[in-house]
């Protein structure tokens, strides 16, 4: 596994955390995203830098239970400093209907650390 794919699955384990739990701490779930990320949302919308810190600060917590699974995970290209990965989003909660999306990222990689630059999710059928 690539440090990259590695990178996916540990950035959804904080965001299970933090959403489902309300655990872990801000400042480094936030530095996982560049400063110039950007997320388009299976509904289409846009979410910046500030729009994601707003999201995330808001949603701490708020849905109790989630589970995260990752898989179909898939390195499509790399180069000297980044990648693009392709992968399987499972959201489950208890009383909740499945939630299932494909997303694509573009990682950037400076020095030892790794950002997330895009995100984009398209809800799956």
């Amino acid at each position: 596994m690539t440090c990259y794919e590695t990178e996916i699955i540990d950035a959804h384990i904080a965001l299970e955390k933090w959403l489902g739990q309300g655990e872990g701490d801000f400042a480094p779930l936030l530095a996982r995203f560049h400063q110039d990320f950007l997320m388009i949302a299976p509904t289409g919308a846009h979410l910046d830098h500030p729009a994601l810190t707003r999201f995330l600060e808001a949603q701490r917590g708020s849905r109790p239970g989630l589970k995260i699974v990752i898989d179909e995970l898939t390195t499509l290209q790399t180069w000297d400093n980044g990648a693009v990965l392709h992968y399987r989003e499972t959201q489950t909660r208890p009383d909740q209907p499945v939630n299932v999306r494909w997303s694509s990222a573009i990682l950037n990689q400076e020095g030892d650390n790794l950002t997330w630059r895009l995100l984009h999710e398209t809800a799956a059928p």
